[in-house]
């Protein structure tokens, strides 16, 4: 696959995985409703897969995961259901600071009271900054993967891993560097 087919493949699949997230199933729709709350912050070294970036990057944010209609749990309360998660958080790196938001819709398996879960999501993020010493993250508009799991400790605080990865998938050239943080979040749950 070229660089070149890339992004297009990845913009070619978001419209698709947000439509199947979106589509409430036949008997079993869910009205959307705040799931949970979670800090999160970064633990990781300067790694993109599997190679090393040009600046290191502290990562802390506050994130919300909001339930979607569509859902498919057994009797036993376990299954798979859909959820947006909407962030708002610091970046920094090599002295400045950037503002980052992002909205990733996914999809989860787990329990239903949302005890234990093991999400992924495909998304967007914006930065108010794209360029830090060295590192070029290509533009404000960013793509954003994740994969995370989270289990309980408490009654309703969880604890949970994260892997984040922000990419322009050389919309803006091949120049540009995007970044994989390795995040450690703590959350409160609603339900």
């Amino acid at each position: 696959m070229t660089a070149l087919s890339q992004p297009r493949l990845a913009i070619g699949l978001w419209p698709a995985l947000l439509l199947c997230l979106l589509a409430p199933a036949p008997s079993e729709a869910a009205d959307p409703s705040l799931q949970s709350l979670a800090i999160r912050a970064r633990v990781s070294e300067r790694t993109l897969l599997g190679e090393e970036a040009p600046e290191d990057f502290e990562a802390y944010d506050l994130s919300a995961n909001v339930a979607l209609p569509w859902q498919r749990y057994t009797a036993s309360g376990w299954g798979i259901g859909s959820r947006m998660t909407a962030s708002a958080g610091l970046l920094r790196g090599s002295g400045k600071e950037a503002l980052v938001v992002s909205l990733i819709p996914g999809l989860t398996l787990g329990s239903d009271d949302g005890r234990f879960t093991l999400d992924m999501g495909a998304g967007a993020a914006l930065f108010s900054r794209h360029r830090f010493g060295t590192q070029d993250y290509g533009g404000p508009f960013q793509f954003a993967l994740t994969l995370g799991v989270g289990v309980p400790l408490y009654e309703r605080l969880g604890l949970g891993y994260r892997f984040l990865h922000y990419s322009d998938a050389a919309v803006n050239g091949s120049d540009t560097t995007g970044a994989d943080f390795h995040m450690i979040e703590f959350r409160y749950r609603f339900e």
